[in-house]
């Protein structure tokens, strides 16, 4: 057990070595976050409360959003694929680690290193343009952060299983894309969930999208609070045991039919 917090460590070294890719993603967060306060607080100013959301609410909504967009990684990646392909995921197999909990590993070390830098910025921004309204109790900051991990690791499960389908498909960048896009829109990154119409929200909140920002969003701003957080928290813990064990399955039947060249 010793070796995944050590791939944990890892992973927050191997990101941080990326200064100059981490500064200018830092800068683009907080630039995006200004242009989705201004539509937020736009709509909101136009159409009067948003399904309870005011202007202060819905620009914060907008910089939380995007200071966690780099640690929840919404966007898909293809790391697990490439080693599919390439063959090196046989490396991975014969190693003495699980391969899907060193990868989770090695994903929370990411997690932890973007949070600060490319985290913290979007929110100083905000909080001098548009001002942010946070709970003065810690409580759902508390919370927050629960929900925050519970984010990343579904949003890895969910990464860690469009990957796998490497193993039956030999070129997936339609998945990933297609991943990418309605994770896009569904986690609540584009506009908050609870502003879709009645049928989408429905439909979001059927997937495990949500859990990825939209809960870990609503906990720090307080939205959410009482026997409804516990609720959200509980329904992020549902989706990421549910995500794991689909990816144990597939990562198996992907092991069997596995063929590397040359051997």
């Amino acid at each position: 057990m010793s070796a995944y917090p050590a791939l944990l460590a890892a992973g927050f070294r191997r990101w941080s070595t990326y200064r100059a890719a981490t500064a200018a993603g830092a800068l683009t967060n907080s630039v995006f976050g200004a242009v989705k306060a201004s539509v937020l607080t736009g709509t909101v100013a136009s159409a009067g409360v948003v399904a309870g959301y005011d202007a202060t609410q819905a620009a914060t909504f907008a910089w939380i959003s995007q200071a966690l967009l780099a640690p929840v990684s919404v966007f898909a990646d293809d790391e697990v694929a490439r080693r599919v392909r390439t063959g090196d995921i046989a490396v991975d197999l014969a190693r003495p680690v699980d391969p899907q909990l060193a990868a989770w590993a090695g994903d929370l070390g990411r997690a932890a290193f973007m949070l600060l830098p490319r985290g913290i910025p979007p929110l100083l921004v905000g909080a001098l343009l548009t001002g942010l309204s946070l709970p003065a109790d810690p409580l759902p900051h508390l919370l927050g952060l629960v929900a925050l991990v519970l984010g990343v690791s579904v949003s890895f499960a969910a990464r860690f299983l469009v990957n796998l389908t490497a193993f039956w498909l030999t070129e997936i960048r339609g998945v990933l894309l297609l991943y990418t896009v309605t994770a896009t829109l569904l986690t609540g990154l584009t506009i908050p969930v609870s502003w879709f119409p009645g049928w989408l929200e429905a439909l979001a909140r059927a997937t495990p999208f949500p859990s990825m920002l939209q809960t870990p969003a609503d906990l720090f701003t307080g939205r959410v609070g009482g026997a409804e957080a516990v609720r959200a928290v509980l329904v992020q813990a549902g989706w990421l045991a549910g995500l794991l064990l689909a990816g144990r399955v597939l990562l198996a039947a992907g092991s069997r039919r596995l063929v590397v060249q040359g051997g």
